[in-house]
């Protein structure tokens, strides 16, 4: 369970494949190991799972694909990611691989930023997926996983999980649109659900990195409040009456204008902005 951080061992094997730029298929070895994390009863554990590699050897963009059963569970899941290489060689990432229940990117899923809109389309079998609900979490740590859903079960203890999992549903083209508002990995899933209950659940799941806003953001601490403008241009202000003074004591009256004075509350005007900025 991504959003919570919540881990389980794996029912099987997965089947991993990858779909080079080039439109290759290659079938990836799986090596079984264990993994540190919390379960579903919150204790900590050691949890089963695979690992898998391959070598990046085309430019473009190769796209990881994964079947993976669980019958405990009533789910067949098919998940996809995309592997990008390359500067601007920026093909293959909206290929159909051939997945029972597979979701289409309608744009690019890299280079995306937090407030991002993604939107795709659900297949199952090849034909459009009408009206299946589309599950969207995103991937949280388990330290903020477990501060995030405890202030959920305060502020909503009817049903915590409405800020957990995310949901939409595709329209009858099997097309779907949904905000990314947060930089991290999100799981976006679509499922066919069948008529009848002997039959499993069949889901397919897209993983879009969304980035945080590019260019930064200023840091927080950097604009100016009105209040210490104020204080600054007031502290301006004292300061050119100050020299002002000084001037008409010092020099002849020619030169003791109100224009001369003018001219110091404007400098000092600016520099009551420079000693706000500094202030940050």
């Amino acid at each position: 369970m991504p959003y919570e951080h919540i881990l389980f061992d794996m029912a099987s094997v997965p089947e991993v494949s990858v779909m080079k730029p080039d439109g290759t298929v290659e079938d990836l070895q799986t090596t079984e190991i264990s993994v540190d994390g919390q379960g579903e009863d919150g204790k900590p554990g050691k949890f089963k799972a695979y690992k898998t590699s391959f070598k990046v050897d085309q430019e473009g963009d190769s796209v990881i694909f994964v079947k993976y059963e669980d019958e405990g569970e009533n789910l067949i899941d098919f998940t996809k990611a995309v592997i990008h290489c390359g500067e601007e060689t920026w093909f293959g990432w909206d290929s159909e691989v051939g997945q029972s229940t597979e979701i289409l990117p309608y744009m690019r899923p890299y280079g995306m930023e937090e407030g991002f809109v993604f939107a795709g389309q659900a297949k199952y079998n090849g034909k459009v997926l009408a009206g299946a609900p589309v599950e969207i979490e995103i991937y949280h740590t388990l330290d903020l996983g477990n501060e995030i859903v405890a202030m959920a079960g305060e502020m909503f203890p009817y049903d915590p999980p409405i800020v957990f999992t995310r949901l939409t549903k595709s329209n009858d083209n099997g097309e779907f649109v949904y905000t990314l508002d947060e930089p991290g990995i999100w799981f976006i899933g679509a499922t066919m659900e069948p008529a009848s209950e002997s039959k499993r659940n069949v889901r397919g799941v897209f993983i879009v990195p969304a980035l945080e806003a590019f260019p930064p953001v200023e840091a927080e601490g950097a604009s100016i409040s009105s209040a210490e403008l104020t204080s600054a241009v007031n502290e301006a202000k004292a300061a050119a009456q100050e020299a002002k003074d000084a001037a008409k004591q010092a020099a002849s009256s020619a030169t003791s204008s109100p224009a001369f004075g003018a001219i110091l509350v404007a400098i000092g005007l600016f520099a009551a902005f420079m000693i706000a900025m500094r202030r940050k």
